[in-house]
């Protein structure tokens, strides 16, 4: 395997902004020769990034067969857009060594939890944007190389509005004193409530979150869902009838000290992952073979 981790500075970076990749071998002896890739982005509220939904996150998902970066992005101080132009950069870094790594470069999908949810989902709204590829000084159509192939979210931040986990919103903006500053920020609340920012180009997203959430109110996935359904982009949706927030895996892996985050029916999200990506990745593949059939 290769085990690297690459110093991710943008304009505003936290110095320990950093990708770690976990690449799988490669042997021409298997059948195997690229495999897609998740790019996990843990929660913690722009305030820090959870090690519960890191490492026991990629280690399953590399388990299933697939090459894992995670992002420990900038949290506060640093301010939008600083996060999002990391995990951009994550993405042209991936692109850039995809030969090298045997990854199907066309097969990069991004995973968030809580407020990684709400980072990842920017990505799947704003990558044909061009203030996110001025940050990282792209021209023209090398906004594709910005493009994630579907989005997975758990128990996402998505709004800014009535059901807004508020804490997220401060972490990432900061606080307004002066009267422009308080008309820019309320922009940006615009801009960053993603259930008004979904298109037609957004990716093919797989959503899960509880009804009971304490934090992040699970209407932060329905109105999500609500709008992807409106635009057309393809979505399975899962609501479990129980849980507390950050469950991560669910399980006793990603415990918690004081016996939280166990909620056993949820532990299932992670098969359903499965069973959802390997239909992306098969539709992909069979809408390619109808193109050469045609052809």
């Amino acid at each position: 395997m290769i085990h690297l981790t690459y110093q991710l500075q943008v304009k505003g970076s936290m110095p320990d902004a950093r990708l770690i990749v976990y690449i799988q071998d490669y042997s021409k002896d298997m059948a195997i020769q690229k495999r897609p890739l998740i790019l996990l982005c843990p929660g913690g509220g722009y305030g820090r990034t959870s090690d519960r939904e890191s490492e026991p996150m990629a280690l399953k998902f590399l388990a299933m067969g697939y090459h894992v970066a995670l992002l420990r992005y900038s949290c506060a101080p640093a301010r939008f857009p600083t996060s999002l132009a990391e995990l951009a950069s994550a993405m042209v870094l991936l692109r850039d060594h995809a030969e090298e790594w045997h990854i199907d470069a066309e097969k990069i999908v991004v995973q968030g939890c809580s407020a990684g949810g709400h980072l990842a989902a920017c990505l799947g709204m704003f990558w044909d944007e061009d203030f996110l590829a001025e940050e990282l000084g792209l021209e023209g159509p090398d906004h594709e190389i910005l493009k994630p192939y579907g989005m997975m979210l758990c128990y996402p931040v998505i709004t800014s509005g009535e059901f807004a986990h508020r804490g997220s919103f401060e972490n990432l903006l900061g606080e307004a004193v002066e009267e422009s500053e308080k008309a820019r920020k309320e922009q940006l609340l615009a801009k960053l409530s993603l259930e008004d920012q979904v298109s037609e180009k957004t990716p093919k997203t797989f959503i899960w979150h509880t009804f009971t959430d304490q934090s992040v109110p699970v209407e932060n996935s329905l109105l999500l869902a609500g709008a992807l359904r409106k635009a057309g982009v393809s979505t399975e949706l899962h609501i479990y009838p129980r849980g507390k927030h950050g469950l991560a895996l669910a399980n006793r892996l990603t415990e918690t000290r004081d016996g939280r985050a166990l909620q056993e029916e949820c532990t299932t999200w992670i098969g359903l992952a499965e069973t959802w990506l390997k239909n992306l990745f098969e539709d992909n593949l069979a809408d390619s073979q109808q193109i050469e059939t045609v052809w």
